[in-house]
């Protein structure tokens, strides 16, 4: 089963605190989880930039079609939810891992 790996670079440039940035991510992460069914995770928890953060989400299928599409889907999202959010993301990539 192939596995799909998309790493989200979010710049936030509003967040003046630990506290900001957290709000964002945590956001983030919470509308990604909830809308695609994936795992979240930071990667870069507890950095020393808080206008900065680095997502990665994961997800499997029993296609690599369906995690492209998959992934592809979620980063449009992530997209259309970092506005919302006043945030930006900076670059983003994904990988695919076949068995």
């Amino acid at each position: 089963m192939p596995i799909g790996k998309l790493t989200i670079e979010l710049s936030i440039p509003h967040a003046q605190s630990l506290k900001d940035r957290r709000q964002v991510v945590r956001s983030l992460k919470d509308k990604l989880r909830h809308a695609f069914n994936a795992s979240v995770a930071e990667m870069n928890e507890g950095g020393t930039l808080w206008n900065q953060a680095t997502l990665c989400v994961a997800v499997i299928s029993s296609s690599t079609q369906s995690v492209a599409q998959h992934l592809e889907s979620i980063d449009k999202a992530a997209s259309r939810i970092a506005s919302t959010l006043s945030a930006e993301i900076a670059d983003s990539y994904a990988e695919i891992l076949s068995d």
